[in-house]
This record gives structure tokens, sequence and C-alpha cells, in this order.
């Protein structure tokens, strides 16, 4: 298996787990890290996708991606929890109710 098989498959791997614990837990905080999981197999498959042909250098675009990538997932990571703590004030749940997403 080459290591860009194995970044995808990782990446594959960890979008998938990240889906699922989307899916499953309705608590708030496990629903964030579920997203910044799925964010992080993105980012594997990008880092996999900016591999040339053997011999020549990695094209440099989705790398510089990944990186923009980064940071905009801490920011929207800050602003989630944020808003889950602001919720959790203001109702005394760390979940969200039943009906809410209809």
């Amino acid at each position: 298996m080459s290591q860009f098989q194995l970044y995808a498959l990782t990446g594959v791997m960890l979008f998938g787990l990240g889906t699922y614990a989307l899916m499953i837990h309705a608590h708030l905080i496990r629903k964030i890290l579920a997203i910044n999981i799925m964010g992080s197999g993105i980012f594997l498959l990008l880092v996999a996708v900016a591999r040339r042909d053997s011999g020549l250098m990695p094209d440099p675009v989705p790398h510089a991606m990944v990186l923009t990538g980064i940071v905009v997932a801490v920011s929207a990571t800050a602003l989630t929890l944020t808003l889950a703590r602001h919720i959790h004030t203001e109702t005394g749940r760390t979940s969200l109710p039943e009906g809410s997403l209809k």
C-alpha cells in the first residue's frame, strides 16, 4: 500500500467516523468534535490529492488549502463552542430539543 493510498483511506475512514458520530450523538460538544473529525479526514484527502507523479514535488496548492482550512476550522470550532455554552446557559441543556431540526 502506497503512502497516497494510506492517506486517502485514513481520510475516508475519519470522514465516515465523523459522519456516524454526528448522526448518533445528541450532545452538542460531541457533534462539534464529530465535525472536527470530518474536517481532519478532508484535510488528509487533500494532502493525498497533492501527490504528483513519482520523482516530482507535490502540488503546493492543496497544502496551502489545508493550512487555510485548519485556521478556519479552529475559528469555527471556537464559535460553535461559544454558541454551545450560550445554549447551555440559556436552557440548561447540552443537547438540542427533539423537534428543533424540522
